[in-house]
């Protein structure tokens, strides 16, 4: 029998005294905090062929953009757990908002490339304080048997900040132009941080927070947690499960569509909101799957992967343009990579105890945009080199998506070997 949970669930303290409501509106807070967050993470996806020409950069410049941004939040990933633990979800969610906004304003007004890659280098900073401690939210104000059905629909509900993006920051830089949309995106991110510092808190009443641990308990926690094969299990998970999904989101979705398949703006923008429904849609159901057959995790990641790759070859073996059925069944595959992504976060929770869970979850989150950069920026060079001048055809897009075989076999080889390892340990401990 394939095996993944190890930890038994666990009522947090004080679950039997929390008011349901005050929880809910704690965590609706919260998702609004990361819808924002992604509306910041996805902005230069879709200004993506502005900045060409605000910039004059090639394919390979303009995906260092984005690679640095998630370059940074995924090297602050352990940092900001290690910090989870020790300041809360109030004053992380609240700053990295702040740091989030800076970054917007900054791009807003920057009319070189150096000052734009800063501006990104912000956005990433922020971004890495953000959705780990929205989940450090649901896991101390939720019953534990609720805990993955609400972390599926926070990155559910979150992904609609893509839909801000696609559509009315679509809107913006189409019609008063690039400063004033990413001003509008950063005063935004200010009303966020100023609402998370009023009404979050940071446990339930009548539950103390732990003491701060010292710098050698610190570091006995970021080794327990990385040497267990569980915690390994839900980075690869991560890594292989959200790749695809970011890298259309973030960087290559918008310029294929229409540069690689010939849809107007308007068609394009649809569609990556067809992006955020199947999120909407299918969110919650995986986390229904992983709260029943907690057992039969990795299996599941494994079959979006599946999916994952099928939509791709799919796509790719049709020349171009596609028809548009097949760009929604494209779109609809890849965006399952999002709810399987948060598998990976099941496996944190459930092998770690509290005391190191933000650390585990900071380990996991490192994974998928770890894979998200490298893809992006292959997928940069790769166009670069099969494009004339700065003219990104069909074809150079056809070939560049298809470096994205060799991460999913990556990807796959860690889930597979990580699995053996868990199963393993879990039977030198009795627990098989």
């Amino acid at each position: 029998m394939q095996s993944d949970q190890v930890i038994t669930e666990r009522e947090p303290d004080g679950a039997a005294r929390r008011a349901p409501r005050i929880a809910w509106a704690l965590w609706g807070v919260g998702v609004l905090a990361y819808v924002v967050a992604v509306l910041h993470r996805t902005s230069f996806g879709v200004a993506g062929l502005d900045a060409v020409e605000r910039f004059d950069a090639s394919a390979g410049i303009l995906a260092t953009f984005t690679v640095l941004q998630l370059l940074v939040y995924a090297g602050l990933q352990v940092p900001v757990g290690l910090l989870l633990d020790r300041l809360g979800p109030r004053r992380m969610v609240a700053g990295g908002a702040l740091v989030m906004a800076a970054g917007q304003g900054l791009l807003a007004v920057a009319g070189n490339v150096p000052t734009a890659v800063a501006a990104r280098v912000l956005v990433g900073a922020g971004d890495a304080m953000t959705f780990i401690s929205v989940l450090s939210i649901v896991s101390l104000w939720f019953p534990a048997r609720q805990i993955p059905v609400v972390t599926q629909l926070t990155g559910m509900l979150g992904q609609l900040g893509q839909v801000l993006s696609a559509v009315p920051l679509v809107a913006l830089l189409h019609g008063p132009g690039w400063t004033p949309a990413f001003g509008a995106a950063a005063g935004l991110g200010v009303l966020v941080a100023v609402l998370s510092a009023a009404v979050l808190r940071d446990a339930p009443p009548g539950v103390e927070r732990s003491a701060a641990p010292s710098p050698r308990e610190v570091g006995r926690n970021l080794a327990d947690a990385w040497r267990h094969p569980g915690t390994r299990l839900g980075l690869w998970s991560h890594f292989v499960t959200q790749f695809s999904s970011n890298t259309f989101a973030l960087m290559w979705g918008y310029p294929y569509l229409v540069s690689g398949q010939g849809m107007d703006p308007a068609s394009a923008s649809t569609l990556l909101t067809v992006f955020v429904l199947t999120n909407v849609v299918s969110g919650p159901f995986v986390g229904r799957l992983v709260a029943r057959y907690p057992l039969r995790r990795s299996w599941l990641v494994l079959g979006i992967v599946g999916v994952n790759v099928a939509v791709w070859a799919a796509a790719l073996a049709w020349p171009p343009p596609a028809p548009a059925w097949l760009l929604t069944v494209l779109v609809v595959g890849v965006a399952l990579g999002g709810p399987g992504a948060m598998i990976g976060f099941d496996f944190a929770r459930t092998f770690n105890p509290p005391g190191r869970q933000g650390t585990a979850t900071g380990i996991v989150n490192v994974g998928g945009f770890a894979a998200s950069l490298l893809t992006i920026l292959m997928i940069g060079f790769v166009l670069d080199a099969a494009s004339p001048g700065r003219e990104f055809t069909p074809g150079a897009f056809r070939v560049a998506w298809t470096v994205q075989a060799l991460v999913w076999a990556v990807g796959v080889a860690g889930v597979l070997r990580t699995r053996t390892l868990a199963r393993r340990r879990m039977r030198a401990e009795g627990l098989l």
